[in-house]
């Protein structure tokens, strides 16, 4: 309608006002449609099994375990996933959630579409997704185990084969920069076995889709690469867990409860055995230096006794402490006995602490066997007076093997354990990354695969570990995928106790890990 002059609704000093307030929110719709198209319409991180982008994202574990756990992905997950600004999901999934009656070779359609759906969503939030096989017809790392073996059984390798081609058909035309598939979980085999496996599934998947993006984790359970996969073209993943220490500690699925607390930097483990006189060559003490300032409980986890095992500590040369062991059959200090049939002799599990206490001003420490077979000390333990926690040194069992003497400083800044080498950032790149390098350097995409840390290991421990692994990935242009989005490795709804969440969309946002992510 044409408003004549000087008949305005409103006054006419505050029609100008109101018209360029109209045109403000005109031009802000404008802008924020325009976004909108912009990431519609942005262009896809390239992807080629020579070269794979640096992606950075979660795995989400809806369907990791068949049976009561399985539930179908989450739209949700996606959209948050994009705000916070990631652009990757490794969907780890079990086979059984898919087939009809136990039967691995009929497909049950509703549970696939539920992974069609998961994929299109990647699509709508412009993250990547990353299939993988967890559990496959043949083969897990979970329980209880296959009946049969991938490595060896042919059925079980036509039957793998088959459900990857059954994807691949699924997916085809969908571009690889919006899709992989990621073969196996954390594979470990004989290297020959492994290889020929995967040339199984790889013709099956390049028999409907030729030009599919394929990825393998490496062997040993994800740590390794495989160079002898080069000529099928494929990408391979690493894993980001060592040392498990850190990354697991608590965790009930691993023997934790034999980690010493976390950590990081932490020192490499010393050799803990120690033998009597009967075998001179392994004869030899733990020697600790001080000066110790104060009263100190000295701690040492007896985990093996072979035959017999007189055990002394020493304190400048005087006795403080002094333990026999027989290990033998029926009940007794031991957890566990074990009769070793090679040698007809008792060599039990203890797996039990033992505690002495260091004087103030002791120069030095030393713990030796005065008579016996052998002992292996798994951990040992120091506890400074008024200190609220020990410090922990783990070490590894092995005759052959002598720990050098070292300097026990608990004020140290580089830590307490003078003497002993380190890992840290440094070993972390040889032990992490280094063959990674060399194998990306042959012409074969990397990526993480998975990584992060448990919720019981201490959440500053945990950011100094993380970002020495994200340093030094960002650093090889290696792309990577946290265990998890939501739950007990993630960045939402970890249950840490010793984090301060945010509130964060109905969930509880660790804020530092994801500030830190965001870095790298």
């Amino acid at each position: 309608m044409l408003l004549m002059p000087n008949r305005h609704p409103f006054p006419r000093r505050l029609v100008r006002p109101a018209l360029v307030a109209i045109a403000l929110i005109a031009a802000l719709c404008a802008s924020v449609a325009g976004t909108a198209r912009a990431d519609e319409n942005a262009a896809w991180l390239p992807a080629s099994a020579e070269k794979l982008p640096r992606w950075r994202g979660f795995n989400l574990l809806e369907k990791f375990v068949a049976g009561r756990n399985s539930k179908p992905y989450l739209e949700e997950d996606f959209r948050l996933i994009s705000k916070l600004g990631f652009n990757f999901v490794r969907l780890p999934m079990d086979y059984r959630g898919w087939i009809k009656d136990g039967n691995w070779k009929t497909f049950d359609e509703q549970a696939l579409k539920e992974i069609d759906q998961a994929v299109e969503w990647g699509n709508k939030y412009h993250i990547h997704v990353a299939l993988n096989f967890h559990r496959a017809p043949g083969y897990t790392v979970n329980t209880p185990p296959e009946k049969t073996s991938l490595w060896t059984d042919p059925e079980a390798q036509r039957v793998c084969a088959l459900h990857w081609a059954t994807f691949a058909k699924r997916y085809k035309g969908i571009p690889n920069a919006r899709l992989s598939f990621n073969l196996l979980n954390e594979p470990n085999a004989k290297r020959e076995l492994f290889v020929a496996a995967i040339r199984k599934l790889v013709a099956a998947i390049r028999a409907e889709d030729p030009d599919r993006l394929i990825i393998s984790d490496g062997l040993e359970w994800g740590r390794i690469p495989v160079l002898e996969l080069a000529d099928l073209h494929i990408a391979q993943a690493a894993r980001g867990y060592t040392p498990m220490e850190i990354s697991h500690y608590g965790a009930n699925w691993v023997q934790s409860e034999k980690y010493p607390y976390p950590a990081w930097p932490m020192p490499m483990r010393i050799p803990g055995t120690l033998a009597g006189a009967g075998k001179p060559e392994s004869n030899h003490a733990i020697v600790i230096d001080g000066p110790f300032g104060v009263a100190t409980e000295l701690r040492l986890h007896v985990e093996t006794v072979s035959v017999a095992a007189g055990l002394v500590v020493e304190a400048d040369g005087k006795q403080v402490y002094q333990k026999s062991f027989k290990p033998g059959p029926g009940e007794g200090e031991w957890k566990k006995v074990v009769f070793a049939e090679q040698w007809k002799v008792y060599q039990n599990i203890y797996d039990k602490d033992y505690a002495a206490t260091i004087p103030a001003g002791t120069q030095q420490v030393q713990i030796r066997m005065i008579e016996g077979d052998w002992v292996y000390l798994s951990e040992i333990g120091f506890k400074p007076t008024g200190a609220a926690r020990e410090n922990s040194l783990a070490t590894e069992p092995g005759l052959d093997k002598k720990a050098k003497p070292f300097r026990y400083a608990p004020a140290n800044k580089e830590g307490p354990f003078v003497g002993i080498p380190m890992r840290d950032k440094q070993w972390l790149a040889g032990e992490n990354v280094k063959a990674w390098q060399a194998a990306k350097a042959k012409g074969v995409g990397v990526m993480v695969g998975e990584w992060g840390a448990f919720n019981k290991t201490p959440h500053e421990v945990f950011l100094r570990w993380a970002e020495d692994n994200l340093d030094l990935w960002k650093q090889a242009d290696m792309g990577w995928a946290m265990w998890n989005f939501r739950g007990s490795f993630g960045v939402l709804d970890s249950g840490r106790s010793d984090v301060q969440y945010e509130d964060f969309e109905g969930h509880k946002l660790d804020r530092k890990l994801l500030e830190l992510l965001k870095r790298y």
